[in-house]
């Protein structure tokens, strides 16, 4: 099993691989999940932990893993924890492409969700089914710390450029009001990705700038 590995917020470190997602979405229209999406991200670990930030109950992001996989069964690409609260965020990427959210079927005018979407949406319902079945486990506590977990699970898919007129409501309809197990799903795309965690880490600058102080 690969384990989570400890990791301390570095602000200098962390706004340059958060610039980096920016720019590779910048100059790339599409990205693959296992050639270009998980080594980027295995590469950033300031980056990967930052993204721990989707469960707002998670007070620091100090442990990350990789391709992390739930009691042998399923796997996330990105696990992110928190070391003293036991909090969260499980991650799964799919592609970054034109077909990757949503695909015509046949002579509809509506678009569907594409297979990419339906896949990594069942993954997530796969790991909220392994861990409640698996929360009274000498394992489940040896591995989280405690016997029940507070997580989050997150969908990261396709492109804003690729969407058409009414897709973007569609997909934040269904983040706001699709729920499994109590627990909403977060999907996104990679675009959302980059400006949520841009945005998140102008909200670490804070403090800094107001004790008159400029972030390093």
């Amino acid at each position: 099993m690969k384990d989570f590995s400890p990791v301390t917020f570095d602000y200098a470190a962390c706004d340059k691989e958060v610039k980096e997602l920016a720019n590779l979405l910048a100059t790339r229209s599409s990205l693959k999940e296992s050639h270009d999406i998980l080594p980027f991200f295995k590469a950033r670990p300031q980056l990967s932990a930052l993204c721990g930030h989707y469960n707002p109950n998670m007070g620091r992001h100090d442990l990350v893993a990789w391709e992390y996989d739930l009691f042998g069964d399923f796997a996330c690409d990105v696990a992110v924890g928190d070391s003293v609260k036991k909090t969260y965020t499980f991650l799964e990427f799919e592609d970054a492409g034109n077909k990757s959210l949503f695909t015509r079927q046949g002579k509809k005018a509506t678009r569907e969700w594409s297979a990419r979407f339906d896949h990594g949406y069942s993954q997530i319902i796969d790991w909220f089914y392994k861990l409640n079945d698996e929360r009274k486990s000498d394992a489940y506590n040896t591995r989280f710390g405690k016997s029940s977990i507070d997580f989050v699970g997150v969908l990261v898919v396709g492109r804003d450029r690729f969407l058409e007129p009414g897709e973007r409501l569609r997909l934040e309809w269904r983040r706001e009001n699709v729920v499994v197990q109590s627990k909403r799903v977060v999907c996104l795309t990679f675009d959302e990705l980059a400006r949520d965690l841009a945005e998140r880490l102008r909200y670490f600058a804070l403090p800094a700038k107001t004790l008159g102080k400029r972030p390093k």
